[in-house]
């Protein structure tokens, strides 16, 4: 670690040298991306964890397509090209192949790309260590972040719509997000500009692209990836005093004043190492002799600092180093032609922004750009943004009547071919006006679908319904939101009780009184009551067939009457109980078996949620229609 260290200082140093004495390439704009994705199963929609499996299938002569942090993830990495003429529709049809060649393997496993910010159908067992990709990087990224925990796990805390409030023992809760990662390369005396430039178009790029409200069954932030990539990493805690300690995935802390290397200085300064590889090449001795060094260990530290527009270093095919502003805030999806075109509407923003504006950061305050950065993930197309020069926007007024013009204009000054410019923002344009962001769209249907369905079957539907749009690669503000019919081809036979379970319980303790019990089971129409204590650990159950029968023993009685009962009079002290985990037809049998209509469900002794005979007469019913159809 200290050699790494050793390592890491001197590529400073280096880097530092080569800017002082004009080594980077200027001289042309390149731009390039990275295409995350999920593989989910044709039957079930359900995580398919075999990407070892394709990547094994595929041979060795893809070397564009590599591992992702979980085993249902893929990445695409997409060529660098000049930004000008066709790059934009050579960029699409350069991923819709490289897409086309692995869902062909796919087909073999019987499975299917979804291209989303956050696949729907995730489940919280889905994010164990077991799911994590087998490579040692990967392990020991798990590892130290895991040392650097300051509590004693990962919270989720996310309120939408819906609230998520969950505890996870690893930090692998990264790998439900998925990105459309864009490239452009900077010229050095410009990267100070275009990198301020960047953070400011962050929120509306946000806005416009939106792909992420639903998490684990709840209607969350419109881009919940925002949320979610940070808490996943954060291993802050929570203190009596108010020291501040930035996340490792932030926005940042300030506008950018210097150069490139500020950033990199803060990020060592502020986080501690994680991972130390083993470093070669001596960076300075390279320079003094005239060669580009590769700054292995510069890299390898920043790519553990996620910073939603993140400085990147590299080497071009002439030799000549270059710098590159990665925006990391883009989803994956809804289909390759949004993708594009918000990767038009940002590239073509910040070219045309970066000649009217030489110093964005005289026009609006960094508290402002990072404010609206968070509502634009909340709210998406609903947000109102702080904008230049303190004026208040509604931001499709802003994308309308503002941003659009300018990103048609970058993108004439780049010399992008017309054709290209009026397809992929007239995307935006349509999806602006329609107010149908791929976010707005999910939100719909699920909300919509949750009316008639359970919700594991409302996010199954939503993800059955992506997949088929996507594989039209048609724009998201053209489709039509997701029905129960999407549902035909799923086989839920190996599903978990977690997906079907009710976990808004109403739930009694055991010195409450019965006829408490009784109305709150007529006033919610509920037939079975969990009893537990006040650590919320099962330690009963009390149905309506018990309160019937000790009401009608106590109106036969008169000394009954009399008497105070509680809960625990009545209960059944150790009732029959199935995990999270259990499937669906082991759950059925158990209830056959014992001849109940009701299995609490219990993790670790917590009460968790209930599955009752109606949930399943429900499934079965469901079941029957689609094979009668």
């Amino acid at each position: 670690m200290q050699h790494f260290v050793r390592n890491l200082l001197g590529d400073v140093q280096a880097f530092e040298f080569m800017l002082q004495n004009d080594w980077f390439e200027s001289d042309i704009t390149r731009i390039g991306a990275e295409q995350e994705m999920c593989l989910v199963d044709n039957k079930t929609f359900k995580p398919a964890c075999i990407n070892m499996q394709v990547l094994e299938r595929m041979g060795d002569d893809k070397p564009w397509c590599v591992t992702e942090l979980a085993k249902f993830n893929l990445e695409n990495n997409l060529s660098p090209r000049e930004f000008t003429g066709t790059c934009l529709s050579d960029m699409e049809a350069e991923n819709l192949h490289y897409l086309s060649v692995i869902q062909k393997v796919l087909d073999e496993f019987d499975a299917s790309i979804i291209l989303c910010g956050i696949l729907p159908t995730l489940r919280k067992h889905d994010l164990e260590m077991h799911n994590l990709t087998p490579k040692d990087r990967y392990f020991a990224l798990m590892a130290a972040i895991q040392k650097h925990l300051l509590g004693t796990s990962f919270e989720l805390r996310v309120e939408g719509v819906d609230e998520l409030l969950v505890k996870h023992d690893s930090p692998l809760l990264e790998a439900c997000n998925t990105s459309f990662q864009v490239h452009l390369q900077v010229a050095p005396k410009d990267f100070v500009k275009m990198y301020n430039i960047a953070q400011v178009l962050a929120a509306p790029v946000i806005a416009v692209s939106a792909n992420s409200p639903l998490v684990f069954g709840r209607r969350l932030w419109h881009e919940t990836r925002i949320a979610l990539f940070q808490q996943s990493l954060d291993t802050r805690t929570t203190y009596d005093h108010m020291r501040e300690r930035l996340p490792r995935v932030n926005f940042g802390s300030g506008w950018l004043r210097g150069d490139i290397t500020e950033i990199y200085k803060e990020d060592i300064s502020r986080f501690r190492v994680l991972l130390a590889g083993a470093i070669e090449e001596d960076s300075m001795a390279m320079v003094r002799e005239g060669k580009t060094p590769k700054l292995r260990a510069l890299q390898i530290h920043n790519s553990t600092v996620y910073r939603w527009n993140r400085p990147c270093y590299g080497i071009s095919p002439n030799g000549k180093p270059h710098l590159r502003i990665e925006n990391r805030v883009m989803p994956a999806g809804p289909t390759t032609v949004d993708e594009v075109a918000n990767a038009a509407f940002w590239l073509g923003c910040m070219i045309s922004m970066g000649q009217h504006y030489p110093d964005i950061t005289k026009q609006i305050d960094f508290a402002d750009a990072r404010d609206n950065f968070l509502k634009s993930a909340k709210f998406g197309m609903d947000t109102t943004f702080s904008w230049l020069k303190d004026k208040k926007i509604p931001v499709k007024d802003m994308i309308l009547n503002e941003l659009l013009p300018l990103a048609k204009e970058g993108l004439k000054m780049q010399k992008v071919k017309s054709a290209d410019i009026s397809k992929y923002l007239d995307i935006i344009e349509a999806r602006t006006t329609e107010h149908k962001t791929g976010a707005r769209w999910a939100l719909r249907s699920f909300t919509n679908l949750i009316k008639e369905v359970t919700h594991d079957e409302a996010v199954t539907a939503v993800t059955a319904a992506t997949i088929k749009n996507q594989k039209e690669n048609k724009p998201v503000h053209t489709w039509k939101e997701a029905t129960a019919a999407d549902l035909e081809n799923w086989q839920p036979s190996h599903i978990k009780v977690e997906e079907f379970m009710s976990t808004d319980l109403f739930t009694v303790q055991k010195d409450d009184l019965v006829a408490l019990v009784a109305e709150i089971m007529d006033w919610r129409r509920i037939r079975y009551m969990p009893v537990e204590d006040s650590k919320g650990e099962l330690i009963g159950l009390i149905s309506s067939r018990m309160l019937l029968r000790h009401f009608a023993r106590q109106s036969c009685d008169v000394a009954e009457q009399e008497k105070v009962v509680t809960v625990k009079d009545l209960m059944i002290e150790k009732p029959v109980i199935v995990t999270p985990d259990t499937t669906i037809m082991e759950a059925m049998n158990k209830m056959r078996e014992h001849r109940i209509g009701c299995l609490p469900v219990v993790k670790s002794k917590e009460l968790v949620g209930i599955i009752t005979e109606m949930d399943f007469l429900r499934i079965t019913s469901r079941l029957l229609e689609r094979l009668e159809k």
